[in-house]
């Protein structure tokens, strides 16, 4: 599968939007994209044409890349009951509810098994596969059965690109730090880095660039300023108060409500475009596709 997967150096860092921003971007180029989220774990989801549910933020991706939602686009939603157990939705359907513990345990081959075959469905439709990780790569405790971020990128065999959300701050701690635990394999997939949340003036973060260029060896690919009143739900307990009384309460859109209109896109897609380099992106992305063509 052609295509590539936004990573992030922890949640909340904006992996979403960026995803849904350029799934626009190369749709209006004329490629023919879909977005891909093995594993969403959200309580916010999307109810597409057929009647099945997944995650509400591939629902908007796929109206930005201009297709039509399906389950193979977010082919396992958890829905969190509690703090220790979840809802597991399994191609839009659901499936069991089982804790933390149990899903690691009792689920992890069949997941790997349906995220194989969603891989192999969108390949049939589509040019490129816009992927999103989740949470962080590096969760070390987690990372021999993960089924959301480097496991999935080597089975598409995609590049990966990973955004810090310098908002937050701590970003060259995070970026240096999350690059220095991934194994070399995994690390020669990270093509790019992505700093996402600046506000102010974007030269005062030249010097910044200039480190991480320098320290890690990856190109800084764009420095995308904070956007407020986007417009893709919070889904993240990070990113949501009053975790107890909120996070947990099932919210969904259908794909006949009301969609968002075609021009939120568009200027999402422009203002996001202007602060990446496209054309070093799309360089990266065909130079993969063309190196990994033969496997």
């Amino acid at each position: 599968m052609k295509g590539f997967m936004i990573q992030g150096t922890c949640s909340d860092v904006g992996k979403s939007l960026i995803v849904t921003a350029l799934c626009r971007i190369f749709a209006n180029e004329g490629i023919r994209v879909a977005p891909f989220k093995s594993q969403n774990m959200t309580n916010y989801s999307y109810i597409t044409k057929d009647g099945s549910e997944i995650g509400l933020a591939q629902g908007v991706q796929a109206e930005a890349a201009k297709t039509e939602a399906s389950v193979w686009m977010n082919p396992i939603l958890l829905k969190p009951y509690s703090d220790r157990s979840s809802e597991i939705v399994l191609l839009g359907e659901p499936h069991e509810t089982l804790s933390g513990k149990d899903y690691r345990e009792t689920f992890y081959e069949k997941g790997m098994e349906v995220i194989r075959q969603s891989i192999q469905e969108l390949s049939k439709e589509y040019d490129w596969l816009i992927m999103e990780g989740a949470g962080s790569p590096v969760e070390m405790n987690l990372k021999d059965r993960e089924l959301v971020n480097m496991k999935v990128a080597e089975m598409a065999d995609v590049p990966v690109f990973l955004v810090a959300d310098i908002d937050r701050g701590g970003v060259f701690a995070s970026i240096v730090g999350t690059l220095e635990l991934l194994s070399d394999e995994e690390r020669k997939r990270v093509k790019g880095i992505l700093i996402n949340k600046f506000r102010g003036d974007f030269r005062l973060f030249k010097d910044g660039v200039t480190f991480l260029e320098e320290k890690t060896g990856i190109p800084v690919l764009g420095v995308l300023p904070y956007i407020s009143n986007h417009m893709i739900e919070r889904e993240d307990s990070l990113s949501i108060d009053e975790m107890d009384s909120i996070a947990y309460i099932p919210q969904s859109r259908k794909v006949d409500d009301e969609n968002l209109s075609d021009e939120r896109y568009e200027r999402l897609a422009e203002e996001m475009g202007k602060y990446m380099d496209m054309e070093r992106i799309k360089k990266i992305i065909l130079d993969w596709n063309f190196d990994h063509e033969d496997h």
